[in-house]
């Protein structure tokens, strides 16, 4: 299928406040029943704004989206092309220690980089649900030889963490990894930054989140009494980073509030004023384009916006998330290992473009977080 037959949307974080619901900058809008992406807006800025100006405003959002050759750097060594009308897409949030995200991710701007967030998103056929597989970034793995987009190879290695695949090649060697570990090959590849993200919620006005534990999580700087919040920018990074404010402190517990939080996004996607603000969609377009940096197939707005296109029917309901079965390493609490026999039922899965089955992620390693975060 190609990049003009499918969709993709951008996924943003955010963090709340204390106690009562206390409202975001900007006013309440209606949430919209369906998820649509952020990246739509992008064309219909262009729509709206139109004119002469329209072609200036184009080459420019076309020129803040970064893209990668991973097809170049990949191959031919990869899994085959399932043709069932199925799409796989690689969605990472880099955990980068460079310019403006070197204060959001903390450390030191020695300009590395790791896949702090990883899901396979696996949008059926018709493009009218979709699946959602998280891969616990403390995975322990063997990583294959992979090269990177500037052509070098790194050798394979055995027992590392899923992240490192990033962290040693960048985008080409994490989707090498993912295709290695799960046989299914990745039809497209995005990339939210720290920054791009925290943005995003910002310019989004905001999301709508209720808590039923008290999360405090000095690493994560987040301070969330119970109840009702209107998470704002930094508050939703917080929230999807944290991991030792609730639950059992495990990877696997940010992932369950990751997945709810994305959840409660999709559903509360605001109307901000769209047509009646030129000015803020193409603002909204802006901070979008920036934010991403996606494989070379979809580099471009129009790609951008076919592919999202496609995707905005699709809302909470119609989306199975779950985490990659793991168990805890005997050897490291602090690590998970691959759940073999029940993680291949969650490969073939959605090879046939099936339903994950419930029994695949029976009796795995959970993280105790969920139920913590929900839409209000």
């Amino acid at each position: 299928m190609s990049a003009e037959s499918t969709p993709e949307s951008g996924i943003p974080d955010e963090n709340g406040t204390n106690g009562p619901r206390h409202r975001g900058k900007g006013r309440r809008r209606k949430p919209r029943n369906k998820g649509l992406t952020v990246m739509a807006w992008t064309t219909a800025g262009i729509v709206v704004l139109g004119g002469a100006g329209a072609g200036y405003l184009y080459l420019k959002l076309n020129g803040n989206i970064k893209s990668v050759n991973i097809e170049q750097a990949l191959g031919t060594d990869r899994p085959e092309k399932v043709d069932n009308g199925s799409e796989n897409i690689l969605v990472l949030g880099s955990d980068s220690r460079s310019g403006s995200n070197k204060k959001l991710g903390g450390g030191t701007d020695d300009g590395s980089a790791r896949s702090d967030t990883a899901m396979i998103v696996h949008v059926y056929k018709g493009h009218k649900k979709a699946g959602v597989v998280s891969i616990p970034r403390d995975t322990l793995i063997d990583r294959p030889e992979c090269t990177d987009t500037g052509g070098t190879t790194h050798d394979a290695a055995s027992g590392v963490m899923f992240n490192s695949a990033y962290t040693t090649g960048g985008a080409a060697c994490a989707v090498k990894t993912v295709e290695s570990i799960t046989g299914i090959r990745m039809d497209h590849y995005l990339e939210v930054d720290f920054s791009g993200f925290e943005k995003l919620i910002d310019e989004l006005g905001g999301v709508d989140v209720t808590t039923t534990k008290d999360i405090n999580d000095s690493d994560s700087h987040l301070n969330l009494k119970a109840g009702e919040h209107t998470l704002n920018g930094e508050q939703a990074l917080g929230l999807v980073r944290t991991r030792h404010g609730v639950g059992d402190g495990s990877d696997l517990g940010r992932i369950q509030l990751q997945q709810a939080f994305i959840k409660a996004l999709v559903d509360q996607v605001k109307d901000v004023g769209l047509f009646t603000s030129p000015k803020k969609l193409y603002n909204l377009a802006d901070t979008a384009t920036k934010a991403v940096t996606t494989d070379s197939d979809l580099g471009s707005v129009n790609k951008l916006m076919s592919f999202a296109g496609g995707l905005k029917g699709i809302s909470s309901k119609h989306m199975t998330m779950v985490t990659m079965p793991v168990q805890y390493d005997p050897a490291d609490p602090n690590r998970v290992i691959v759940a073999e026999t029940q993680a291949d039922q969650v490969w073939k899965a959605l090879k046939d473009d099936k339903p994950i089955p419930k029994s695949a992620t029976k009796g795995t390693a959970t993280g105790e977080a969920k139920g913590v975060v929900s839409a209000p």
